[in-house]
């Protein structure tokens, strides 16, 4: 027979003829109980269809076994699939995870380490902030235990885990520069000087091109509010209207690149015949496009792991000096550049 949903600790310490603290004792784990005892108490639980409410046992015990995740925009595949990743990641530690996103407003990045989601419902929290300061985050989280994710410099007073966005843009650069392109236009250039992640793939774009004696025309630049596949297409349109075409574009997400295909074919320029395209990201979409998207890949598998380890560490109050994860990643290399060389870089950390 199913049992009804609502059921108390009153309902089973009377179906077990017993007080409501021995109850809440056996269900905690917490307390002397004779044997008999307790396992009248479970019966009566396994029977009635007791199911804990989370929230009070937290307040009740102290003890969690949840930790916060939260990301800029969950609809971003990227950020889709490595909640999921981290989400598999927690549960084989034990832990379950409760997911926010920040949409990165800095007041839903501040708030988030002061309210539930910071406070007694989770352990700790890995946070993917978007504007805030990690120097910010470190002084808003109060001792809760924080991993932070996401493209920026060294966070110095909070564990960190990112891939080496300059050296992935230069390896995506060079690529475009091996197949013999000199006419590199960018896709991904923002004003904004909080977004790190535009900022650091520019310079590594900049880089490979300084070294391979080109310099990048400010024609072939245009700037983006967003890693959306819209902002790629009108970013796209703009580089099509140009007297002098591009004959390669590197895309600063994969979104951006789809939007920009998706721009080229409206235009009847064919993607890679007449332009190169490489995106950033490597989301499950970029491996069904027609073409396929050739992308950076970063190791979200390594990057959830990491994260998730770490975090666990610092709750179970592992000391030391914050910690810098730099996780590996590799150049993806599919139709929409026409090559079947791959470049990778290997896992290391920076301490």
């Amino acid at each position: 027979m199913k049992q009804p949903v609502n059921v108390t600790l009153r309902d089973v310490a009377r179906a077990a003829g017993v007080s409501v603290r021995t109850v809440s004792n056996v269900v905690a784990g917490s307390g002397r109980v004779a044997e008999a005892t307790r396992a009248r108490v479970e019966a009566a639980v396994q029977q009635l269809g007791y199911q804990p409410n989370r929230v009070a046992r937290t307040l009740r015990t102290g003890r969690v076994d949840m930790i916060g995740l939260a990301l800029p925009e969950l609809t971003v595949p990227y950020f889709s699939e490595l909640t999921a990743i981290v989400i598999d990641e927690a549960r084989q530690n034990g832990l379950t995870v409760l997911v926010e996103q920040t949409e990165g407003r800095p007041d839903r990045e501040r708030a988030l380490l002061g309210s539930e989601t910071g406070g007694p419902l989770v352990a700790g929290l890995i946070l993917s902030p978007l504007t805030i300061t990690p120097e910010e985050v470190a002084t808003a989280a109060s001792g809760l235990p924080v991993v932070l994710l996401g493209e920026r410099e060294s966070a110095q007073r909070l564990d960190h885990v990112a891939v080496d966005n300059v050296a992935a843009a230069e390896v995506a650069t060079r690529h475009l520069i091996e197949r013999g392109c000199h006419k590199i236009a960018v896709i991904g250039y923002e004003d904004d000087p909080r977004l790190r992640t535009a900022h650091l793939r520019a310079h590594g774009f900049e880089r490979a091109m300084q070294q391979a004696g080109m310099t990048p025309d400010p024609a072939f630049l245009p700037r983006v509010t967003a890693f959306h596949r819209a902002d790629g297409a009108e970013a796209m349109r703009y580089l099509l209207a140009q007297p002098e075409r591009p004959d390669a574009v590197f895309c600063f997400s994969d979104l951006l690149a789809l939007g920009a295909i998706h721009a080229a074919r409206e235009a009847r320029v064919r993607v890679p015949q007449d332009v190169l395209i490489v995106g950033f990201d490597d989301i499950e979409d970029g491996r069904y496009n027609f073409p396929t998207l050739t992308t950076i890949r970063p190791d979200k598998h390594e990057i959830a792991k990491l994260a998730v380890r770490t975090l666990v560490e610092r709750i179970g109050g592992t000391p030391g000096k914050p910690r810098e994860y730099i996780a590996p990643f590799s150049l993806e290399i599919r139709e929409s550049s026409t090559n079947l060389r791959r470049f990778s870089r290997r896992s290391r950390r920076a301490d």
